[in-house]
């Protein structure tokens, strides 16, 4: 049996076997992000995961954790090594949509659950579903929808839209239009990675815009807000929890203070689960979680307490227990639609300062028991 390593920032594998007692074990491979600039998102997810992994006393769980480095072509040789070498059960932790949609699908079509930390792509929401793929995170338009919902009752009547050209960026912009009701002022897609947003900028101080919603997550959320907040534009901000993460809200500092972001968690949410929680990755890692901790951490809960009531060997019995959703959710109203993905309440957040430390306050609730745009389409 080998040691649990918690708190790791590049390891490329790690195996974890922690405390507990179900009859069967369960072998899970965690692929995520643990270098590069989006490695921030990665080393959240796993340690949310691995900290309800240990809070559980679960013997019967071993974590293979790899780093993906955010490529897609490594993802998928990583996946191979764990589904075909390690013989794992499930698979859970990737980040990145792109990376997502280069894993998951073979992942389930060899009869292998994966259980989504975060990217949860429209792809696999809809006519891609597939009975053992479950996002616990969202549908990735959904926080951008409740953006668009907001900018409306902010009174934004041209928005300027912004996102990285990939799956989830594709999404978002997708989504914030499903429920933004005034003129969208140019929509632009830029690189993945990019860290230079000058001629963007100058696109939004002579747009006429009002409002500006992007969608950068992990370093280039980070390098547009600093170089957004030193042009000095006055356009106000709108984006979805990933651009006002834990961390980037660190990396950012003032430029961020009063801009409005929505999330389906914040370490404010009033419910027993969360409080303990946030107390307990505090504690164990000695910063505030992000909603990537938030997400992994349920995961990890999800899959305990389908050990609980099901056997990984009896697929239809465990997908059952997965269903059911039945653990305490740092979230609180959380359950499974048809299509595997979560109905949740998606909140607005303001981003404050505590202290030294920069974070986030509810201050509004902009869709309540949301499912996604895609679940008519999934034919499960």
């Amino acid at each position: 049996m080998k040691k649990l390593i918690l708190g790791l920032t590049t390891a490329v594998s790690v195996v974890a076997c922690v405390a507990a007692a179900s009859a069967e074990p369960v072998k899970v491979g965690m692929i995520t992000t643990l270098s590069g600039g989006g490695a921030s998102l990665g080393i959240d997810s796993r340690d949310g995961f691995l900290l309800a992994i240990k809070q559980s006393g679960n013997k019967d769980v071993e974590v293979i954790v790899e780093d993906d480095a955010q490529k897609p072509d490594l993802a998928v040789q990583l996946a191979d090594k764990l589904i075909q070498s390690d013989k794992v059960d499930v698979l859970t932790g990737i980040v990145w949509s792109n990376l997502a949609m280069a894993v998951v699908p073979s992942a389930v079509a060899q009869g292998k659950f994966y259980l989504s930390t975060n990217a949860a792509p429209s792809q696999l929401a809809g006519a891609g579903c597939n009975p053992n793929y479950f996002s616990v995170s969202y549908q990735n338009d959904n926080l951008h929808e409740a953006a668009g919902e907001y900018a409306n009752a902010a009174g934004m009547k041209k928005v300027f839209i912004m996102a990285p050209n990939y799956p989830a960026g594709k999404d978002s912009l997708s989504g914030f239009k499903r429920f933004y009701k005034g003129e969208v002022a140019n929509e632009i897609y830029t690189q993945l990675g990019q860290t230079d947003y000058a001629a963007e900028i100058a696109e939004i101080r002579a747009s006429g815009a009002d409002g500006v919603f992007f969608f950068l997550p992990g370093g280039m959320g980070i390098s547009f807000m600093k170089q957004y907040a030193g042009a000095g534009v006055e356009v106000p901000l709108i984006g979805p929890a990933f651009s006002f993460d834990q961390n980037i809200l660190q990396a950012v500092g003032d430029a961020a203070l009063g801009v409005k972001n929505t999330s389906t968690w914040s370490k404010d949410l009033d419910n027993e689960a969360n409080k303990g929680f946030v107390a307990a990755y505090q504690a164990e890692y000695n910063r505030l979680p992000s909603i990537y901790a938030a997400q992994g951490y349920d995961t990890g809960n999800l899959l305990l307490s389908a050990m609980a009531s099901a056997s990984v060997t009896d697929a239809d019995a465990f997908r059952k227990a997965l269903e059911a959703a039945d653990f305490k959710s740092v979230r609180d109203k959380f359950s499974f639609g048809p299509n595997h993905h979560p109905i949740q309440d998606i909140y607005v957040r303001e981003v404050i300062k505590e202290g030294d430390i920069y974070t986030n306050k509810l201050v509004d609730t902009a869709l309540t028991d949301r499912a996604d745009a895609y679940v008519a389409d999934c034919k499960m």
